[in-house]
């Protein structure tokens, strides 16, 4: 099938209030262009060069999520377009995101990435951590971020059940932080659900799916 009927096909059953992110990581830049040429206009890569390489020659309609684990250092290439930073997972980020977008004049949107998975090697911050950057002086203080919800990513497994109650748990802290009110917050995105689980994702009440192989196909490394 190709990737422009996979796409149809995909977005013929999101539900409307959920957000399709077209995980386009090691794939080249033509098969971006296919997803775009068949209405795709947000695409999420999990490398920042990578992305900014592919920012420099896609059409500029195009939001650019950063969906993978970042680095610090390497948020200045990033700054001047990102759209969405999915995965936040401590405050120190925050700050070198916000520090960063104030140089370009910018404010960028983050997800706060909640760890709800069993396995070690998965980031996040625990629900309490998440809770009580939102409600500190210094969270307060960052002017250029704003934080519009959260995102996780399930256990690696094929126990329908525990990534049922992993989703459960992330839409729960989403509930719990949206409560907390301030300037640089506006919660309405629950990231979470890819390729292999999305359908149950939306079930557990995400609004925003990250979906790479079922556009795409297998991925090149």
């Amino acid at each position: 099938m190709s990737i422009s009927k996979n796409l149809i096909q995909i977005k013929s059953i999101l539900p409307e209030h959920v957000t399709l992110v077209a995980v386009s990581k090691t794939k080249p830049v033509n098969d971006l262009m296919e997803a775009y040429n068949a209405g795709q206009r947000i695409f999420g890569e999990n490398k920042i060069q990578e992305m900014a390489d592919k920012y420099d020659t896609m059409p500029k309609d195009i939001a650019w999520h950063m969906i993978g684990h970042v680095q610090r250092n390497k948020v200045k290439y990033m700054a001047p377009f990102v759209d969405l930073i999915h995965g936040v997972d401590n405050f120190k980020l925050l700050e070198e995101i916000n520090k960063q977008a104030q140089k370009h004049d910018r404010v960028i949107d983050c997800l706060l990435q909640i760890k709800i998975a069993s396995e070690d090697s998965k980031f996040g911050l625990s629900p309490i951590e998440a809770s009580e950057i939102l409600q500190s002086e210094a969270f307060s203080a960052l002017k250029n971020i704003r934080i519009t919800g959260v995102m996780g990513m399930a256990t690696f497994t094929d126990n329908e059940t525990q990534i049922e109650t992993e989703f459960k748990l992330l839409k729960s802290t989403f509930d719990n932080l949206k409560d907390i009110h301030t300037d640089n917050t506006a919660f309405t995105t629950i990231s979470m659900g890819m390729s292999g689980d999305y359908k149950l994702a939306i079930q557990c009440g995400s609004t925003m799916v990250r979906v790479g192989s079922s556009i795409f196909g297998l991925r090149n490394y």
